[in-house]
């Protein structure tokens, strides 16, 4: 039996809600059911250009969709300073979250977003797309295989796009009232994602920020980078900018195997997703090159993997409205500790590039 479609809510009208409409429209297990904004007009206007029915509600605040009793579960796209305030009063009105990323200002906020989700009952996630791209399962059992991969013992990862003067001087994520934490929560967060999953989210005995941090005229990171290290020698190094031009670059390095990724926030393709393995790599007699030969591997989606997100958010909340299923708690376990050790980075830059540890 199909499920029933999650009605779905939007709180603002940021560029990323574009996408993320598009997606809960894609999904077969979700719908576009309400919008709003501070203003009915612009509301209406991205309800219109947007693809929502023609049923769907408009309202003139965010309040109003909290209170409209059909609405099962809501997006938040909102500046990563309303997070707590949204959240909190969505979560005390019953309505299940998907929350865009950073996911707080710092982890303290967001222990306090998780409360209101448990003393309420509803489920919480956040949107790192690329967590639910059927490739990533599929780099997940290359990283887990041992005869191939070995153990993990480095890793790298990159996040860079060249933003322009207009992103530059006026978009939230360079206003210190609104997103603190620039480019390290921007891109960062993906870096420090991508490190942990490939890790099985054990967390770094400690974090470094590198040198070379670059602010903007209002104290904002614009690009910085840091090196987590763990107790067993491992080592991740990671770099985030607004500087540099469109880099979204993955490396992780086994004992036996290397895994490449060089579009793992979002692929080059929409339904198509490629990486990149290599095991037991040396040289020819001459060293002339390298034997064996990498291996690519592709990977093939029906749905781009925003939608395939909002297909699993949506499967738990159903979960939760007709079989009365727990919340699922791993994904907020992911969200805390990708924050904690954005957190851990980012008092390691304002401390002029001392280790902080997370133990």
């Amino acid at each position: 039996m199909a499920e029933t479609p999650i009605r779905f809510g939007i709180l603002g009208c940021a560029e990323i809600a574009r996408k993320v409409s598009r997606a809960i429209t894609l999904a077969p297990n979700a719908t576009l059911y309400a919008v709003g904004s501070r203003s009915l007009e612009k509301a209406a206007k991205f309800a219109a250009s947007n693809g929502f029915p023609d049923s769907a509600k408009v309202y003139g605040s965010y309040d109003a969709v909290l209170d409209d009793p059909n609405v099962d579960a809501v997006y938040i796209p909102l500046p990563t300073s309303l997070h707590l305030k949204w959240a909190t009063l969505a979560a005390q009105k019953k309505k299940h979250i998907l929350l865009e990323k950073p996911v707080a200002l710092n982890v303290e906020e967001f222990d306090r977003i998780v409360e209101a989700c448990e003393s309420n009952g509803v489920q919480l996630m956040d949107s790192t797309m690329w967590m639910h791209n059927p490739r990533t399962a599929q780099m997940k059992k290359f990283l887990t295989d041992s005869e191939k991969f070995g153990e993990l013992r480095s890793m790298n990862a990159i996040f860079t796009f060249a933003a322009d003067a207009n992103f530059l001087e006026n978009d939230i994520r360079v206003k210190p009232d609104l997103d603190a934490l620039g480019a390290l929560g921007d891109a960062g967060w993906y870096c420090i994602r991508s490190i942990l999953w490939a890790n099985d989210f054990q967390l770094p005995k400690f974090a470094k920020a590198l040198p070379g941090t670059l602010f903007n005229k209002a104290g904002v990171i614009m690009s910085c980078g840091a090196s987590l290290h763990w107790e067993d020698g491992k080592v991740a190094t990671l770099h985030c900018s607004f500087y540099g031009n469109l880099t979204m670059n993955v490396i992780a390095i086994g004992t036996k195997g290397t895994l490449h990724l060089e579009d793992y926030v979002i692929p080059f393709e929409e339904k198509r997703a490629l990486f990149t393995t290599s095991t037991e790599s040396g040289f020819t007699e001459l060293v002339t090159g390298w034997v064996p030969l990498p291996s690519q591997h592709v990977v093939m989606t029906d749905l781009p993997q925003e939608a395939c997100m909002v297909t699993e958010f949506s499967r738990l909340v159903n979960c939760i409205k007709k079989d009365g299923s727990a919340a699922e708690k791993k994904w907020w376990g992911y969200s805390r500790k990708t924050q904690f050790v954005l957190d851990a980075v980012k008092a390691s830059i304002d401390k002029g590039g001392e280790a902080v540890n997370l133990s």
